[in-house]
Parts: C-alpha cells; sequence; structure tokens
C-alpha cells in the first residue's frame, strides 16, 4: 500500500511518477537457475484539484495613519487571491467583533482600508483588527490581521504636573524659592523637546512672586517681599504660561495657587485656616448658615402644623375635655325596614337631650285629623271592654301627627276583667278537678300498665272520698 508523508498542493505539483520493483528475499536454492526472482513497475499519481479558501499574500499587515486624519483616509491595502484552477474573484470584509466601534471600513473588491472618521492617538494609540477574504459563491473565507497605528500630532497643550497648593509662611523672606513646577503634555515627546514657563502678561510686574525658567522643562518660583499677613490676603493666585516648543507650538495658561500660613520660628507651618481671625469679632459663616437652616425648618414645620389644624377646624389648644363616647338611643316601638329612612331624625342620634320629646314625621303628614271621642282620653276606670280600648289607641295613633311610624308594632299591656275565659295559668291547675278518662290507658299494652295502674288508682281514691262525704 502507498500512503502520503506529507500533504500534496494541486497548485504546486499535479503529478507524481514512481518506480516500484518487487523481489522475493527467500528463495529455495533448487530454483535458482530458473532466473531472477524480481521485477520493476511505474506508476503515476495524479493530484486531484481541491476548493480551497484565498490565500493573503503577507501573513499579516502594518500600516500606519496620522492622528485627526479625516473620514475616507487611505489605510493600506491586503490582497488575497484563490489558488485554485478557477481562479474565482474574492470579496473583502472586516469583521464587526474586531472592530467594534467601526472605525475602518474596506472596500470589498480591491482590500483597500480606510477610516471611518478622526482617530485621536491619546485615547488609542493601536488598532487592531482582521479582514476576511472570500470566494465568490463559496463559503471559506481566510482572515489575516492588521495593525494600524496611530501617528502623534501636537494637538494638547501642556499642563502642570501636580495642581496642588503652594503653602507659603507669612514670614518667608524675600529671594526664597517656594515652589518648583513642572509640566506634562499628552503627546509625544520628540528628542531634545522641553517645556518652557513665562508669567502670565497680567502679572508680569507684580511685587510678590517672580519665576524663573530652568531650561530643564521646571521653574521656580520666588517671593519678591516680606510681611505677608493672612488677615490682609490670605490667597494669591499666580497664572503661568507653559509652552511645549513642538510642532505645531501649543501653549496653555495655568493658575498657581498660594497659601499664607502661620509658621513657627523654625518654618513650621501651624495653621492656613483663617477662622480663629474670624472668631473673636463674630461667628463664622459656617454657624450662621446652620443657625439660619435651623430658622428654617422650625417655621416650616410651624406654618405646616396651622395648615394642616385650619384643615381639620379644630382650635390650636383643647381647653375643656370633650367627650367623644358614643351615645346609644334605646327606641320601644320597631321601626319599618329599610324603606322607612326618615321615621326618626338623624338629629335625634346626634342629641341625646331630644330623645325624650316629640318630634313630628318629616315623611308625610296625615290628610285628615280626626277629633277625638268623648271620653276617648280617659277611659273610665271600671271599663273591662278590650275592644273599645284597643280602637281607642288606633285611633290615636292614627289622628297623632307625632305618633310612631304607621307601620310599627303597639304592644299593649293590659289585661282585662271580669273575662268569661278562665285563667291560662299551668300552675292553678293542680287545684282544679279533671274531668279526663284515663281509662284508656289501660288499652295501651304491658308497657303503659304502671302508668294506668298510677292514674286509675288515684281516681279510685277519689271516688271512696266522694262516697264518705256523701254519707
Amino acid at each position: 500500500s502507498l500512503s502520503l508523508p506529507q500533504r500534496v498542493d494541486y497548485e504546486t505539483k499535479r503529478m507524481y511518477t514512481l518506480k516500484v520493483e518487487g523481489s522475493n528475499p527467500h528463495l529455495d536454492p533448487r530454483f535458482m537457475s530458473w532466473g531472477p526472482y524480481r521485477d520493476e513497475a511505474t506508476i503515476k499519481i495524479s493530484v486531484e484539484d481541491e476548493d480551497e479558501p484565498p490565500v493573503f499574500v503577507a501573513p499579516s499587515y502594518t500600516f500606519e495613519v496620522e492622528e485627526n486624519a479625516p473620514e475616507g483616509t487611505v489605510v493600506g491595502r491586503v490582497h488575497a487571491k484563490d489558488t485554485d484552477v478557477a481562479n474565482n474573484p474574492v470579496r473583502y470584509l472586516i469583521p464587526r467583533y474586531t472592530d467594534v466601534e467601526q472605525f475602518f471600513s474596506v472596500n470589498p473588491e480591491d482590500g483597500l482600508v480606510t477610516t471611518t472618521r478622526p482617530l485621536d492617538r491619546e485615547t488609542q494609540p493601536w488598532h487592531n483588527i482582521s479582514v476576511s477574504a472570500t470566494e465568490i459563491g463559496h463559503h471559506q473565507d481566510t482572515k489575516v490581521r492588521v495593525n494600524i497605528k496611530v501617528k502623534d500630532v501636537n494637538d494638547n497643550p501642556p499642563e502642570f504636573a501636580t495642581n496642588n497648593e503652594v503653602l507659603m509662611c507669612d514670614t518667608v523672606a524675600p529671594g526664597k524659592v517656594i515652589e518648583t513646577v513642572s509640566a506634562v503634555d499628552k503627546d509625544e515627546m520628540v528628542h531634545r523637546q522641553h517645556f518652557s514657563f513665562t508669567l502670565a502678561p497680567e502679572v508680569a510686574h507684580n511685587n510678590n512672586f517672580s519665576l524663573k525658567d530652568n531650561r530643564d522643562s521646571t521653574a521656580s518660583i520666588y517671593v519678591l517681599r516680606k510681611g505677608f499677613s493672612r488677615l490682609t490676603q490670605d490667597v494669591y493666585f499666580l497664572p503661568v504660561e507653559i509652552n511645549d516648543n513642538g510642532v505645531p507650538p501649543l501653549s496653555s495658561t495655568n493658575t498657581l495657587t498660594v497659601r499664607v500660613c502661620s509658621c513657627d520660628s523654625r518654618d513650621t507651618i501651624l495653621s492656613c485656616n483663617v477662622e480663629p481671625y474670624v472668631l473673636p469679632a463674630g461667628l463664622s459663616t459656617g454657624a450662621l448658615i446652620a443657625i439660619l437652616a435651623c430658622i428654617v425648618i422650625l417655621l416650616a414645620i410651624v406654618v405646616l402644623f396651622v395648615a394642616l389644624r385650619r384643615q381639620k377646624k379644630e382650635p390650636l389648644i383643647v381647653f375643656e375635655e370633650e367627650d367623644i363616647r358614643e351615645n346609644i338611643i334605646t327606641y320601644d316601638d320597631e321601626g319599618g325596614g329599610e324603606e322607612d329612612t326618615e321615621a326618626f331624625d338623624i338629629a335625634t342620634l346626634q342629641n341625646p337631650d331630644g330623645a325624650n320629646g316629640f318630634l313630628p314625621r318629616k315623611d308625610m303628614k296625615p290628610e285628615l285629623q280626626c277629633p277625638l271621642r268623648p271620653g276617648m282620653g280617659h277611659p273610665a276606670p271600671n271599663s273591662v271592654d278590650v275592644d273599645d280600648f284597643i280602637k281607642t289607641r288606633i285611633a290615636e295613633a292614627d289622628c297623632d301627627p307625632t305618633a310612631p311610624p304607621y307601620d310599627s308594632i303597639q304592644i299593649y299591656g293590659y289585661e282585662g276583667r271580669g273575662s268569661l275565659a278562665g285563667s291560662l295559668s299551668s300552675l292553678e291547675s293542680v287545684t282544679t278537678e279533671s274531668d279526663l278518662d284515663y281509662d284508656y290507658l289501660q288499652s295501651w299494652g304491658p308497657r303503659f300498665r304502671k302508668l294506668a295502674d298510677l292514674y286509675g288508682t288515684k281516681d279510685c281514691s277519689l271516688q271512696d272520698a266522694d262516697e264518705a262525704d256523701d254519707s
């Protein structure tokens, strides 16, 4: 069998010719005279073409572009070709995940890479993207790395290296250096480039401080006089111009703050605050602000309290203890149900003192006023006519506009005298003679025999007692 020790390339070599020899290593001496036992053959191997992705001319690309270059500036060009026999055209594309902010674009036909916006070197000095090449009509692609360097342009002015205040003793001597300042620049510094310092024109001839450029990107601040007082002026502002001497040259004005402090004899700073000199004369600004804030808060609370009291219509101070208990009024008659909504005036429930008085009905008035019968208001003491008594009460209720509701139940606790009907009291039935005959209990069977004997014996004893009385 034949095997490949390495890969073959159709584009490099399409045909291979091999010469193969076969022999028998184990010969029998009896057949040596029959001739040589070996043979040779020629084998030709053809390499078939396989569809492969495009191949870039270079393994990677590195380009440079000027900082702040306008949109559409050409960065460089990448090139890939199809190595197959078909030699199909190639299309180029920048995968978005390699250029998320889309700073660059590529021409899909010729692979020309251009910018889509101005670039800032101080924000991102290098951009590393990828370009993909794909044959038309095929899905296989090849990617190549493209590194783009943003060339620096002097577009940032210099500034102070630190923004700290300069603390100066009020007893400082004239000619003493109180600070040495330096500068920094976000742009790249070329060889032998340095910063220069000068005082701003408006303070160039001041009587307090002077500046000396040391020619090494630093400057010294000197004091010109003595007798600085914190009460007169505790802070001085010194504007300084800084030039970077670049191409093009840029400069900026930075302000140096000098604060006057109290020091001891060894020039050790004791205090730089101005409050100790203000306190003997009165309160400090912070204390006054705090007091005013408290007063405003108290006024707001009082106004809110008064507004709430006025909304509730209650006095600010309660002089008497109010009785807030619920007043329960009991009525002896029954109302007319849910439909009788005006049987009682709600004022009666709110005013317990008027519960015993007579209030006229507000739902309706009787159309007729019935005259009272003679003697109807005061019935005779010995009258036992209950029917007339009830009719009298009904007539009074119908004709009286101050009477309770018409659909109410009137309860009367009157019982007449001399009625033909006897008393219904169960207590009196024990002493009366009973006309009941309990002989039928004998026919109820043995289960009620005991009961029949008890009532039968009682009847017999009563008869014997009657006969004894007759005799």
